[in-house]
């Protein structure tokens, strides 16, 4: 078994402690900090990520992976370059206007982070015209739309309209989630694509990123 698989093995098993040994073991190895946050980190959290998608890792569990996951990122940051550290795009991410649910959207946010995106979260009740600035100012490839209320679903359309009319629209794709949400309801407002849950919206993610 090699170091990586030893790394990905590890945080897929939560034993925080010995994975941010086995971080430590790599490096003092000469092996490179980016490989060990390529191959090690983010290709375990992408078995996560399937796993959960195939319902074999529940949230709590996950939410554990990725706490690992960022202590051993957090070893290995002053040994990473910025284009290391983050190699697959900039998202923003957030809760539309009138939605305050916001632990859906935070862990696919840290499931994105996870796979080795830079992510923007916003937090919960973000009007259209904030998605807009953030996503301008931050050059955001991809943009995440979460609501949990069918009644602040509609807010995801005026997003994605203020999107076009601010002319960012070729630059952004946009990803909608929550748990009304549907691959219908994202076709009909044109979104780019739908996620069910945090371990299919990071692969949709990594995949926009890549």
């Amino acid at each position: 078994m090699t170091e990586f698989n030893a790394i990905q093995d590890t945080l897929v098993n939560l034993d925080e402690a010995r994975l941010l040994q086995l971080v430590n073991e790599a490096l003092e190895k000469g092996i490179s900090a980016g490989d060990i946050l390529k191959k090690g980190l983010i290709a375990g959290m992408d078995i996560v990520g399937e796993k959960m998608e195939n319902e074999d890792m529940f949230i709590p569990e996950v939410l554990m992976a990725a706490q690992a996951m960022g202590k051993g990122v957090a070893i290995l940051k002053p040994l990473l370059g910025e284009e290391e550290i983050s190699t697959r795009g900039s998202a923003v991410i957030g809760t539309v206007k009138g939605d305050l649910h916001d632990i859906g959207k935070n862990l696919v946010a840290m499931m994105m982070e996870s796979a080795g995106l830079t992510v923007h979260n916003l937090g919960v009740d973000i009007e259209p015209e904030e998605f807009v600035r953030q996503v301008r100012e931050k050059n955001a490839t991809i943009l995440c739309l979460s609501a949990l209320l069918t009644t602040t679903m509609p807010m995801m359309k005026q997003t994605i309209d203020a999107v076009i009319e601010s002319g960012l629209r070729d630059q952004v794709k946009i990803m909608v989630g929550g748990a009304p949400v549907t691959q219908v309801f994202a076709d009909d407002i044109g979104a780019d694509a739908f996620a069910p849950d945090a371990g299919s919206a990071a692969k949709r993610a990594k995949a926009f990123g890549s």
